[in-house]
């Protein structure tokens, strides 16, 4: 049987956490950033943590772990 690849795309926009944890970083700061308020931006800056109906599935495309 040949080897599991891991999805790359995912692997570029997700980490996993010493603790399992999976963590992506929010969209929407990349350009266009003179229309959105300080505030937003800031919240932007932060990772925030992947809901627990998508963990086992993107644990499963990254499947080095």
């Amino acid at each position: 049987m040949p080897k599991m690849k891991t999805c790359k795309a995912i692997a570029k926009r997700v980490k996993v956490t010493a603790g399992g944890k999976v963590i992506r970083f929010g969209i929407g700061r990349r350009h266009l950033l003179s229309t959105k308020s300080a505030n937003r931006k800031r919240h932007l800056r932060k990772a925030t943590q992947i809901s627990g109906a998508y963990v086992k599935k993107i644990k499963q495309a990254l499947t080095y772990l």
